[in-house]
């Protein structure tokens, strides 16, 4: 019933939708004038890869992994954030099974929040320091914050605020990857092309949340809570790599001596 809904409200909106005329701007709004000499990403539409052109590039597969790595992390908490806080509370903090649930799905329900506010305020940072950085901060932060998670969840408190920081770069993962996926390969295509780049949440949503499981089956219905720190410590690790990954991450060139995606615009 869920899927029927929103069939039938998109097809209804998407009524409605058009395209901005070429060289449409918001009223009163003027560019910003470029500074001589300045390089930038061009993202004018100038420069634009169709989804053929971009999948033969390695910047694309860098982002996808760095993608399937960042976003797979926040999947698998999402998946395990509750049985791993009734293990971690009950055996940590004394807490009883029916306690315990109920602070790990205040954690969960803290989680999502953070989730929507990370969108935000990933996509204000990004515009700041660039989606090369932001990214890279995003995963290192996010790296740092599973390593620590197993022992940050012993507590309500701790379970709480872990849940929090991971939740908010998760949504963060929705506000730089569509945009780092116009600077890259342009924003002509970016309809097609981010829809190549978000098949990374598809399988990181599979890969993670499967491995937690795995690790949870193998300890064969223990409430230990370590039976959680193969997940963490492999969500943990894959962040980091993440983070390096998009730091290494080069602007695109076209072959043949075509417009490379960063060019140097000097102003009259």
């Amino acid at each position: 019933m869920y899927g029927i809904a929103f069939a039938v409200i998109v097809l209804i909106g998407s009524i409605w939708m058009v395209n901005p005329p070429a060289g449409w701007l918001p009223e009163r709004y003027s560019p910003p004038e470029q500074k001589p000499n300045e390089t930038a990403i061009d993202t004018s539409g100038a420069v634009n890869f169709t989804a053929k052109e971009m999948c033969r590039t390695p910047q694309f597969y860098l982002l996808w992994l760095t993608f399937i790595f960042s976003a797979g992390t926040g999947l698998m908490v999402i998946g395990c954030i509750k049985l791993f806080g009734i293990d971690a509370l009950q055996a940590s903090a004394g807490l009883s099974a029916e306690a315990a649930a109920a602070a790990a799905g205040t954690a969960m329900a803290w989680y999502a929040i953070l989730n929507g506010l990370g969108r935000i305020v990933w996509g204000t940072l990004s515009d700041k320091l660039g989606r090369k950085m932001s990214i890279f901060l995003m995963c290192l932060f996010q790296g740092i914050i599973m390593l620590a998670f197993l022992k940050l969840g012993s507590t309500v408190i701790g379970l709480t605020i872990g849940a929090c920081i991971i939740g908010f770069n998760f949504g963060g993962n929705f506000a730089l990857f569509p945009a780092a996926t116009a600077d890259f390969f342009g924003n002509k295509n970016v309809g097609v092309n981010y829809g190549w780049m978000f098949t990374a949440y598809g399988v990181g949503g599979i890969v993670m949340p499967m491995t937690a499981g795995y690790f949870k089956d193998m300890a064969g219905g223990s409430g230990d809570p370590s039976a959680w720190s193969a997940p963490f410590l492999i969500g943990g690790v894959v962040c980091i790599v993440a983070a390096v990954i998009s730091i290494m991450a080069k602007p695109t060139q076209r072959k043949a001596g075509a417009k490379p995606l960063v060019s140097k615009k000097i102003t009259a």
